[in-house]
């Protein structure tokens, strides 16, 4: 299967965590193919943008011309626009026949101004291009020209600007208070769709919203609904700032590389053990780094692609007792195609305390196949060690 092509739109970050660099760390990731049209050039790092110079619009078209015609697109990512001149011949420029993401960037991590009050009122015309619109909290207030103080405001806001631009609007978050992070999508008709996560206690935000926007546009570019798109990209966004670097003295970079896809993958083995401590001390030699203890009796360990394997000591496990885990984001699904194909379960998908939600099987040698869904919870579990 060829990857989705996506095509962005948006300009360069010196320091790489947002920006276009952001945006071709996360396609690929994700396994899209990424082009650019570069719309300005900054210099900025963690701590803040020190200069930007804007591309002249003729180029930028140049740039998605040169794309589109040629390598062509399955989706778009609109993110900083440098100028109004810019955002208004993308207007008459883009095809419409492609979803178009639009991240309608106005301020930096940092705090410093992306774009002025020319270009942000040349946003109209692309909100009414784009499948769907993500603004953060202040650009959701700038766009509705007043403040938002609680979540239904912020829903109330989303609302009248998706029947102002007939445009579907992601009403991020992230910049309001609390320990609870909500996300609204919300359409001219209303309410779509709510998300809500614990609050990641993170410097490390740099370029959330440039990876939020790019996620969504693989997705979409793979034909998917845009409520799954939203919901998959917000994963991706959790488990890249869950896996930052820790570069930088102001507003980090995420760990995009780290984050990994939500693809169905091989990615976790339970292997039966007799003796624990000398389990872990073998797999600690081998290079494994060790992230969950419980003494005695189970431990996980991180291979340096991001795989994991666990060892678990129990009475009455012995040869065949393996257990080979398999996760998918669309876990209930799989389950019902799997039974649909004829396969049989032990048991059917159901949450776990151990924040997993889990279905069983058994191969023909009788090994435990575990179908699972764990999100940043498999690599990032709350007591993770280390």
């Amino acid at each position: 299967m060829k990857p989705p092509r996506v095509l962005v739109i948006a300009g360069s970050d010196s320091g790489g965590g947002a920006g276009i660099q952001a945006d071709i760390k996360t396609i690929a990731a994700l396994g899209g193919f990424a082009t650019t049209a570069v719309t300005a050039l900054t210099a900025q790092n963690t701590l803040g943008v020190a200069g930007v110079m804007a591309v002249p619009a003729p180029f930028v078209l140049a740039q998605v011309d040169s794309v589109i015609s040629d390598l062509g697109a399955d989706a778009i990512k609109i993110g900083m626009i440098g100028s109004a001149a810019t955002a208004s011949a993308l207007a008459e420029r883009l095809p419409r026949n492609v979803p178009i993401v639009f991240d309608p960037v106005m301020v930096a991590t940092s705090g410093a101004a992306l774009a002025d009050g020319e270009t942000i009122a040349a946003f109209e015309r692309l909100m009414g291009l784009a499948a769907v619109v993500t603004p953060n909290l202040p650009e959701l207030e700038a766009l509705a020209g007043r403040s938002l103080g609680s979540a239904a405001a912020a829903e109330g806001a989303a609302r009248d600007l998706a029947l102002r631009t007939k445009a579907v609007v992601l009403a991020k978050g992230g910049h309001g208070e609390g320990a609870v992070v909500t996300d609204m999508l919300v359409s001219p008709h209303g309410l779509v769709r709510r998300w809500e996560g614990a609050r990641i206690d993170t410097p490390h935000t740099h370029g959330t919203g440039c990876t939020l926007a790019s996620a969504i546009a693989v997705h979409l570019g793979r034909g998917r609904t845009l409520a799954d798109a939203v919901e998959r990209a917000r994963g991706f966004v959790r488990r890249a700032m869950l896996a930052a670097p820790g570069f930088g003295a102001g507003h980090g970079p995420m760990g995009h590389a780290e984050a990994g896809t939500d693809e169905m993958n091989l990615d976790q083995v339970t292997l039966p053990a007799r003796d624990y401590e000398a389990s872990v001390g073998f797999y600690r030699t081998l290079g494994l780094t060790q992230i969950v203890d419980s003494p005695g009796r189970y431990a996980r360990f991180e291979c340096p692609g991001g795989a994991t394997l666990s060892i678990h000591v129990e009475e009455g496990l012995e040869a065949g007792g393996a257990t080979i885990g398999f996760e998918s984001a669309d876990l209930d699904a799989w389950v019902e195609r799997l039974q649909a194909a004829g396969l049989a379960f032990e048991s059917l998908p159901r949450d776990e305390r151990w924040q997993w939600r889990e279905a069983h099987l058994r191969d023909p040698a009788g090994n435990r196949i575990m179908l699972f869904r764990a999100g940043e919870n498999r690599r990032f579990p709350p007591w993770r060690i280390g």
